[in-house]
Formats: structure tokens, C-alpha cells, sequence
């Protein structure tokens, strides 16, 4: 058993070093080619776009976003783990596709927050919905995109737009209720999220609109810390970390 046990262990520690290194070297590439196209305009072409203009661009994004760049990891991470991380971040659409993909997956086979096995669903999970996704792209918009459009009556894509967000947003909610399996945390995100939304919002006004789901986040992980059921605090077992 402890030769079984060491054995899962390296070929863990083998797997982890090797998506870690593969995954920085693959967001990297990312990075640099997503610059490409920007940097040609710049230097490239005769746009002659103001330096001041392209640093109140950036300061203006990152105002909006950078609270974001930093709650977002964090908030993915304990679900996804490390190899799952960089794929979401590299394909991208996670808190709507690749997210709930990954919840379905791990309820399905039972997989413990946090365990090997559900960072290998999640990964998985994520390759799943990934060639999903690509295939249903190029049938419904490259092959039958035209057609489909103007087939559809305008009161449903109308509809559609309207509670196509909300009604994904709301199956994942109650994904992760099922998944987490804890009451308290549950109530306390929502209401968390009902206060800041119903009553900070409105009162702020629309600069804290865009820091709003920074701010659900980080109360609701600092309540659950504080109001946690201290009783039931166990260490997770060492099996539960084990490849099987």
C-alpha cells in the first residue's frame, strides 16, 4: 500500500511540473501574440496614436479591471486547481462555461474539493467543453449562422438576450451550492451578494458597479472565514489528496 501510495505521489509531482511549466510557457506565447496586433497599429501603421492616449487607455481599463486580475485567481483556484487554471485562462469564458463544466464533472464522480481527483475532472472537464464549444461554432455560426438568425422570430432572440445571462448565472449558483454542501456559506454569499447589489449599488452609484463583484467576493470569503461552524473543523484525510 505505501509502495502504491509513493509511486501516485511522484507520478503527481511528475504531472504538476510538468503542466506548470507547459502551462507558463503556453500563457506566455498567448500574451506575446495577443500583443502582436495592437503593437502593429501602433508602430506600424499611421494611426500616430498619442502615448498620453494609450496610457489613459490602459489606466482607465485597469481601473475598472485590475481588482478583478487579482479576485478572479483567487476565486477560481480551490474549484479548478493548477493545470485547470491555465487552461481556463487561456480559452477563457470561465465563470459560464468552463467553471460549470468542471462542478458537473467532479458531483458526478464525487471528487472532494480540493483533491487530486477533482483537479483531474476539472481538467478534463474543461478539454470536454473546450472541443464542445469549437464544434458547436462551426456548425451553428460558421455552417448554419445566417440561416439560424433569420429563422429565429425576433420576440425569442430578443428574449433570449435578456435571461440568457441570468438563467446561466443562476444554474451555476446552484451548482456550486450542491457542490460546496454547506448551508452557511451558501446563505452568506447570497446574502452577500443580495445587500450589494440591492442597497450599495444603487446608493454608490456606477463607479462601485464596476467593483461590485470584487467587493461579493471578498466580503463573502472573509464571512465564511469568521462565521465558519468551528466544531466541525477536521483536517482532510491523506487519502483524500490520493490520485484514486
Amino acid at each position: 500500500m505505501s509502495n502504491q501510495t509513493g509511486t501516485s505521489a511522484a507520478a503527481y509531482a511528475q504531472y504538476d511540473r510538468t503542466t506548470s511549466r507547459w502551462g507558463r510557457y503556453t500563457m506566455l506565447t498567448g500574451l506575446v501574440v495577443s500583443y502582436i496586433g495592437p503593437l502593429y497599429l501602433v508602430f506600424f501603421t499611421d494611426l500616430q496614436i498619442p502615448a498620453a492616449d494609450l496610457l489613459t487607455g490602459v489606466l482607465a481599463v485597469a481601473a475598472v479591471f485590475a481588482v478583478i486580475w487579482v479576485i478572479e485567481p483567487i476565486t477560481y483556484f480551490p474549484v479548478l486547481g493548477p493545470a485547470a487554471m491555465y487552461q481556463a485562462f487561456m480559452i477563457g469564458n470561465i465563470a459560464n462555461k468552463l467553471l460549470p463544466s468542471a462542478i458537473v464533472a467532479q458531483a458526478a464522480i464525487g471528487a472532494r474539493p480540493g483533491s487530486r481527483r477533482a483537479e483531474f475532472a476539472a481538467v478534463m472537464a474543461i478539454c470536454g467543453a473546450a472541443v464542445v464549444h469549437i464544434f458547436s461554432l462551426l456548425l451553428f455560426v460558421g455552417l448554419l449562422g445566417t440561416w439560424l438568425v433569420s429563422a429565429v422570430p425576433t420576440a425569442i432572440t430578443d428574449i433570449a438576450r435578456l435571461y440568457i445571462f441570468p438563467a446561466i448565472i443562476g444554474a451555476v449558483i446552484v451548482q456550486l451550492a450542491a457542490y460546496v454542501r454547506s448551508p452557511r456559506i451558501t446563505i452568506i454569499a447570497l446574502a452577500v451578494g443580495a445587500v450589494v447589489q440591492l442597497l450599495l449599488v444603487p446608493v454608490m452609484g456606477s463607479l462601485f458597479r464596476s467593483f461590485a463583484t470584487a467587493v461579493v467576493v471578498l466580503l463573502t470569503m472573509v464571512l465564511a472565514w469568521v462565521l465558519r461552524n468551528r466544531k466541525t473543523e477536521h483536517p482532510v484525510a491523506e487519502s483524500e489528496h490520493g490520485v484514486l
